[in-house]
């Protein structure tokens, strides 16, 4: 038996999410398809370093899965990717010890969430970043980033939804803010992220850009642990899952 860990690119654009679901276009649906083609219609599980929403994208989403062909890495990669549609693609395969989980390993992950902030909508670019046509104070932003970074308890910034029990208490090694042109670009890296989290931290970085809320609102909002005390869920569109990080000895019999 072989394991495989894959880094996967997708367009969220027209999934109903990364996990499976009945009756629905899903990116673990297509994995699993491309896979049971693959190994003459035996179902083979596909388990990723966690799940992306409806309409969410992925530079590198990690998934590993187990087989018993021999293939190299790279027949691998050639392999799925024969089968996958055009909105999903392996960029990397490689061989990882069987103590390897693409979940459970995971120590750190990056996702930025992108802005277009002009008034004229652009339609070629409306499912990809979320359009924002106000002015924003980008100085304020980053001042309201500075008090996110750290460990602290989430509870406000997590979906009324999360199905998370236990503790919201999480680490963010990085909350920025960076304008390009008429582009802006959140990044956010940390140990862990709650439901919504993301979204819902841009949506409230928003409100500070706007003047809506002072800076040093983010620690009222933290002790206050209540949702309605943040800003809103942003839409789907502008959040990538940038990248997935490991341990070295994570890779290494």
């Amino acid at each position: 038996m072989t394991k495989i860990n894959c880094e996967i690119s997708y367009d969220g654009t027209r999934f109903s999410g990364y996990q499976i679901q009945p009756w629905s276009r899903t990116v673990q649906g297509e994995l699993e398809k491309a896979l049971a083609k693959i190994h003459k219609g035996a179902p083979i599980g596909i388990h990723a370093s966690g799940r992306t929403d409806k309409g969410v994208h992925a530079k590198a989403q990690m998934a590993h899965f187990e087989s018993m062909y021999n293939l190299t890495p790279a027949e691998w990669k050639r392999a799925i990717n024969s089968l996958l549609p055009s909105d999903i693609y392996v960029n990397e395969a490689i061989d990882v010890p069987g103590s390897f989980h693409a979940r459970f390993d995971v120590v750190e992950k990056e996702y930025r969430y992108f802005i277009w902030n002009e008034q004229e909508k652009d339609v070629f670019k409306q499912n990809y970043v979320y359009q924002f046509p106000f002015a924003l104070d980008i100085c304020a932003i980053q001042q309201a980033c500075r008090h996110l970074e750290g460990s602290h308890d989430f509870t406000s910034f997590s979906s009324a939804k999360a199905a998370v029990k236990g503790s919201k208490v999480r680490t963010l090694y990085e909350v920025s803010c960076r304008r390009d042109g008429n582009q802006i670009v959140f990044v956010l890296r940390g140990d862990g992220f709650l439901y919504h989290m993301v979204r819902i931290i841009a949506g409230t970085l928003l409100d500070v850009g706007r003047g809506r809320l002072h800076p040093e609102s983010m620690k009222d909002i933290f002790a206050k642990r209540d949702r309605q005390e943040a800003g809103d869920t942003l839409p789907p569109q502008g959040l990538y899952l940038w990248d997935v990080r490991y341990e070295p000895s994570a890779f290494a019999e």
